[in-house]
């Protein structure tokens, strides 16, 4: 049997399960989808959102990247938050990092990596913000893993930033903004950073007109 050939087998599988717990299970799914939570999270296949939440289909609505980043050109990445919180109008909106991340390590170091480097540049820049706290840490895996957790902080921080939450801020008073890391060690999420509605943000980037 062929790899992708037992993909599709475990979906049959799945899905019969599905049905005898309950029949009615993706018949109600395909007319619904509500979620109260939009996370933002890293592409690594070890950070399965659904999993290590213990949530169903339909709880989440996931955007996934490399290094979970919100960048501010990133059409994607916009497109799916404006979804998430003027047509689902999710409540919480949570950027899950992880530690040992494979994108942190690479902005870090001074290789280049190729067309990644454009994007990797955006963690540069978290750095650069926070280089007198980083390094004077100890051990290249601790400065690291503190980059992690300060990049997932400068991500939410980012998203306070756009027209997007600030306009559901004043109108919906949500979503409440999240900033969590993931340890792949031991599978346990660590909660770093967060932003409830209205939180205060340098007024450069505040709009005045919403």
């Amino acid at each position: 049997m062929k790899q992708y050939e037992k993909l599709l087998l475990e979906n049959k599988v799945w899905a019969a399960e599905k049905v005898m717990d309950n029949p009615d299970f993706f018949n109600r799914l395909s007319k619904i989808q509500t979620p109260d939570f939009l996370w933002i999270g890293c592409s690594d296949s070890r950070v399965p959102a659904n999993e290590i939440t213990g949530t169903q289909p339909g709880e989440i609505f996931v955007h996934r990247n490399i290094a979970n980043m919100v960048v501010h050109t990133d059409l994607n990445l916009l497109s799916v938050l404006q979804y998430a919180v003027e047509v689902l109008k999710v409540k919480h909106i949570i950027v899950c990092g992880h530690y040992g991340c494979g994108g942190v390590k690479a902005a870090f170091s001074n290789h280049s990596l190729g067309l990644i480097d454009k994007w990797l540049r955006n963690i540069k820049d978290v750095y650069r913000i926070h280089q007198d706290e980083i390094n004077h840490i100890e051990g290249e895996e601790k400065k690291i893993n503190r980059l992690v957790e300060l990049n997932v902080q400068e991500q939410v921080m980012n998203l306070a930033k756009t027209s997007i939450v600030q306009n559901a801020w004043k109108h919906q008073q949500q979503p409440h903004l999240h900033g969590w890391v993931y340890g792949l060690d031991n599978g346990i999420i660590n909660p770093v950073f967060e932003m409830s509605v209205g939180s205060y943000i340098d007024p450069i980037y505040k709009y005045d007109n919403l």
